[in-house]
């Protein structure tokens, strides 16, 4: 290999994006473009990476993977390599010394003619930020990079959900693309990770495709509907709708729903320059996939969606088969946490990850899908064994200041039970058989079982009635695990098309014994300390920080106004409260908004350590922040208001997570201006022992 240092710090090119931005926006094609071939190669879908581990077992190892879907034509095929050459991310004045070398690549699965490549990319961490370029059979493209941190950073952390358009919705009214502003943003602070939230993919057109599953839908005798079975037929149907789907959509960023098509070429181009880690969530399946009842869960229809819809899951997400040891075994893969048994319906184990991004932050990715029922999330062996990871984690690493915990549907969210009731309520049932059969509007029923269409988006839900002691114990654990282990703990969610943060926090503010430093026991008066004024000091203080959709349309006014309605105090233990963050104090164009809560607009978020942000040089100073707008003066106007219950100034220390939601002002506007929204979440300053109080659904 050739290596020219000459143009080794060429920035991204910001400007060639934004025209493919506008080109893709303005000329969706009718049916999926075929790209041209690249090193002899006929590749679908690829260059995707997938970070897999850093700093394993004390090491300063980087693990990732680079998938490769190659369509092949009878013994003819071109073997795919990818070569590579590594040097530093940042341009210090001196020419850049490269080393070169080669990532071993295995063909792990075939089908239908399309070969899946892994590529393993292994390297080492340095003391400072290092650039990849790859080479597929020697082919370079300016998307063909990404970035590692040094040994002393953390990465630099996307997290987003809800990735594409639901079935019935019009893509003509969002042009833009907000994969675009990731990579404008990508080109002046190097994102080494993106957390995909889940609903990476909407896979709900399969009741477009598949003529078996409709018959299925269509048949109204519900002891015939339950007793129908899939054949070899059926399965093929569905596996071809997978495989093509998954083709198009992370392959050409091709999506086509009941209302017309998009076409978002900068979703794959971003996956070829930043690592993902994703979690998955029903839209990745079908629409509520996992909240239905169990005798529509149970059927063989059903389950052979759920089933089927996960080996795609796996060989496009995870780059492995759900066949290879290193889907089934810890020993081969560290990263999973494998349950015990398989799921209900889904015949595999829950596959959630425990990833260090970095020095001092790790992730923890929960499968909440492949163990889910209507009235069960996560088993409880499941979880005994992921807190048992995170303890052993956390101990041989006790440099990990924060834990991000990525759950596909927030846990921190306003509570609509009495929504679910009403719509549970039998009172119902007359109209909804009138819609099964058309009489009235038939979207007020789902195809699978009758039930009312957002019912499933309800029981979804952690604080629905099916969930709340789940809730309860789950939110319960990670506050006592963040507490003890004196690890700030973040939720990453997704799902509900707006963006929010939630928080829960400690409800008494100066109370002595009100908690116990275990580091400094002999200075617990002086210790227990107003954490109103120092939240560093609080315990109790988690965010759920909720963005979605990157993509998908957000919900009307009306809705985010019923959720701010709906949004109040609530206590979770005598302990601890629970609100939501007055964050939107103004619109993306500067225009004030008297809704603060909830923001229903496009969005994705960041989070970066301040050291590494772009307060790194204001870092370690008595500078404290409301969360708000990053617009110009937005602190200076909330400079007269007081520190109270709501309104908390949090601290801009070196080891402060920056978060910031940036939401979308205009989805026609091909630049992609969008308004950051800012919230400084401090580490947990010391190890603590929290007092046994009772929790309302737990005994």
């Amino acid at each position: 290999m050739t290596v020219d240092a000459s143009n080794w710090f060429e920035p991204i090119p910001v400007a060639d994006f934004q025209h493919i931005n506008k080109l893709s926006g303005e000329n969706v094609p009718k049916e999926l473009p075929i790209g041209e071939p690249i090193g002899g190669l006929d590749i679908r879908c690829g260059p995707i990476l997938k970070l897999v581990g850093t700093l394993e077992d004390n090491t300063k190892n980087y693990r990732a993977t680079i998938l490769l879907v190659n369509k092949v034509e009878g013994n003819d095929a071109v073997q795919p390599k990818i070569t590579y050459q590594i040097g530093p991310a940042v341009d210090e004045g001196s020419k850049p010394n490269l080393a070169v070398g080669e990532f071993p690549g295995t063909n792990f699965f075939t089908e239908d003619g399309f070969q899946f490549w892994r590529f393993n990319v292994d390297l080492t961490l340095v003391d400072y930020e290092q650039k990849i370029k790859y080479f597929i059979n020697d082919c370079y493209k300016q998307s063909y990079q990404f970035f590692v941190p040094s040994l002393e950073q953390s990465m630099n952390v996307i997290s987003y959900s809800c990735n594409g358009f639901s079935l019935g919705c019009d893509p003509k009214e969002y042009k833009s693309s907000l994969w675009f502003d990731v990579l404008q943003k990508h080109a002046k602070q190097h994102y080494h990770v993106m957390l995909g939230g889940g609903d990476q993919i909407y896979s709900d057109s399969i009741k477009l495709h598949s003529k078996n599953l409709q018959k299925w839908f269509s048949e109204r005798n519900p002891m015939k509907k339950r007793h129908m079975r899939v054949d070899d037929g059926t399965i093929r149907e569905f596996e071809n709708y997978y495989l093509n789907h998954y083709m198009a959509w992370f392959g050409k960023g091709f999506w086509e729903g009941s209302s017309g098509r998009t076409y978002q070429t900068l979703f794959p181009m971003t996956m070829s320059q930043i690592p993902s880690v994703n979690i998955y969530d029903d839209h990745d399946i079908i629409d509520g996939f996992g909240s239905y009842h169990n005798s529509t869960m149970s059927q063989d229809y059903f389950k052979a969606v759920g089933n089927i819809a996960y080996k795609y899951y796996m060989l496009f997400q995870h780059h492995m088969s759900p066949h290879e040891n290193v889907h089934n075994s810890t020993d081969a893969e560290p990263s999973w946490i494998l349950s015990d048994t398989p799921g209900p319906y889904i015949n595999q184990k829950n596959h959630s990850n425990y990833v260090r991004l970095g020095k001092e932050i790790s992730l923890l990715g929960l499968d909440c899908r492949t163990e889910r029922k209507l009235n069960e999330i996560i088993k409880p062996g499941t979880y005994k064994k992921i807190f048992s990871r995170l303890e052993t984690e956390i101990k041989n690493a006790p440099e990990v200041k924060h834990l991000l915990v990525m759950l596909g549907v927030p846990i921190l969210y306003p509570r609509l039970v009495w929504l679910e009731w009403i719509l549970s309520s039998p009172v119902l049932k007359p109209l909804k058989a009138l819609a099964a059969k058309g009489v009235i509007n038939k979207g007020l029923v789902n195809e699978f079982d009758g039930g009312v269409e957002v019912l499933d988006d309800l029981n979804d839900h952690w604080c629905s009635a099916n969930h709340k002691r789940e809730r309860n114990y789950l939110v319960k654990k990670l506050i006592d695990f963040g507490a003890a282990n004196g690890v700030r703990v973040t939720i990453l969610s997704g799902d509900v098309h707006l963006c929010c943060i939630g928080r829960l926090k400690s409800k008494i503010h100066h109370y002595p014994n009100f908690h116990v430093l275990t580091d400094y026991p002999e200075e617990v008066e002086k210790e227990n300390i107003d954490v109103l004024k120092h939240p560093e000091l609080d315990p109790r203080l988690i965010f759920n920080v909720t963005s979605s959709a990157i993509i998908n349309a957000p919900p009307p006014d009306p809705m985010a106004k019923l959720l701010n309605k709906r949004s109040k105090i609530h206590h979770f233990n005598k302990n601890t409260d629970e609100d939501v963050v007055p964050l939107f104090l103004q619109h993306p164009n500067g225009k004030p908004r008297d809704n603060h809560l909830f923001l229903n607009k496009r969005n994705w978020a960041d989070l970066i350590l301040a050291k590494q942000s772009i307060y790194k040089e204001e870092v370690d100073t008595s500078i404290r922040k409301f969360p708000a707008p990053l617009s110009d003066g937005s602190q200076e106007k909330l400079k007269s208001k007081q520190v109270d219950f709501t309104h908390i100034k949090y601290p801009l220390n070196s080891d402060s997570l920056v978060t910031t939601l940036h939401v979308e002002d205009d989805p026609n506007d091909f630049e992609c201006k969008t308004a950051g929204y800012e919230v400084l979440i401090p580490r947990l300053s010391a190890k603590f022992q929290l007092d046994k109080v009772n929790i309302k659904h737990l005994s």
